[in-house]
């Protein structure tokens, strides 16, 4: 960011090639843009969930005991939006419980957290929440 903001500040152009007035901003110019910029970033999310490479990671992992949304090991903790609500720890509606779980494990659920990448975390929970929330 800082690059970026210095950039702001290099010189103008010769005013023979240009029409207008360059813009030459200031240091404390520089540094707003910079930390506005950095705001900005922070806000904004690493990366969108891939539905699709979600899927894939639920079949090679997951399937086996979720299979549909069920619970082959505790029937009634099924991957349905209110089993979700009733049984997983801080679910709030969004993928971080359903991250949260996947990556750490709890009871017969076993931890990904060391098998899986996180985005691969990310993206498995974002489709199961998808199902979840479009009935399976």
């Amino acid at each position: 960011l800082a690059l970026a903001a210095l950039a702001f500040n290099g010189p103008a152009l010769p005013h023979s090639n240009v029409n207008k007035a360059a813009v030459h901003m200031s240091a404390a110019d520089n540094l707003k843009v910079g930390v506005a910029a950095a705001a900005l970033m922070a806000a904004a999310p690493a990366f969108a969930a891939d539905l699709s490479a979600g899927e894939s990671v639920f079949q090679g992992n997951c399937a086996a005991c979720h299979a549909g949304g069920q619970n082959s090991v505790q029937p009634e903790k099924t991957l349905e939006l209110s089993s979700l609500k009733s049984y997983l720890a801080n679910f709030d509606g969004s993928e971080k419980a359903i991250i949260y779980q996947v990556t750490n494990g709890k009871n017969a659920m076993p931890a990904f957290g060391g098998r899986l990448e996180d985005d691969e975390i990310a993206d498995v929970a974002a489709y199961v929440l998808n199902n979840a929330k479009n009935g399976w």
